[in-house]
């Protein structure tokens, strides 16, 4: 199964950049492919309107979104997902949509045309990653990085040599990373592996 989509017309913007100090926030981001309007880890943030604001700057309202992507079940990049409630919710083995759960698992699941999911366990035992196919490179939202700086060893890993192997993976095809708690960046040889 390969790792990317086969498409290339997925376009992102931030609308939040996530942060450790003062306090925890996480990057949320938006993706659209198609008919499909996505948003990733709608996490915590000062107030609700730092994720929402952004959004309605891009012209889209909370009901627009159609699909919501949590990495992972911690609650600095979940706890806002209730902000999307006409929205599917896809994790690491089920789609949620109003009382429905579909168990499917995440690996290769595509979202659109340019839009999937793969694991990545490495942060927690449960991580995905979405990864969009745009017209300037692949771009993947994961936590398997914090920042772009590191930390180099993740101290939550429950195992670093998975996490390692994840990273290696998503290191073989991403042009850009968007990371858990930091702006996106570009992967290069001071990467943490």
């Amino acid at each position: 199964m390969p790792d990317t989509p086969p498409g290339r017309s997925a376009s992102f913007d931030i609308l939040h950049v996530g942060s450790l100090r003062p306090g925890v926030t996480s990057t949320c981001s938006l993706v659209r492919d198609g008919r499909r309007v996505v948003v990733v880890d709608p996490g915590m943030v000062e107030r609700q309107a730092d994720l929402l604001a952004p959004l309605g700057a891009l012209g889209l309202t909370a009901a627009d979104v159609t699909d919501v992507v949590l990495s992972h079940h911690h609650p600095d990049h979940t706890i806002n997902c209730g902000l999307f409630g006409s929205a599917r919710v896809h994790d690491h083995w089920a789609v949620y949509h109003g009382s429905s759960w579909d168990s499917v698992d995440a690996e290769g699941r595509l979202l659109g045309d340019s839009t999937m999911l793969i694991r990545v366990p490495g942060h927690s035992a449960e991580d995905i990653a979405l990864v969009a196919g745009t017209t300037h490179g692949v771009v993947v939202f994961t936590h398997l990085w914090w920042t772009a700086d590191g930390p180099a060893d993740d101290p939550y890993a429950p195992d670093r040599s998975v996490l390692r192997a994840s990273r290696e993976r998503v290191l073989r095809f991403a042009d850009m990373i968007v990371p858990g708690h930091g702006p996106p960046f570009a992967p290069a040889d001071a990467t943490p592996r």
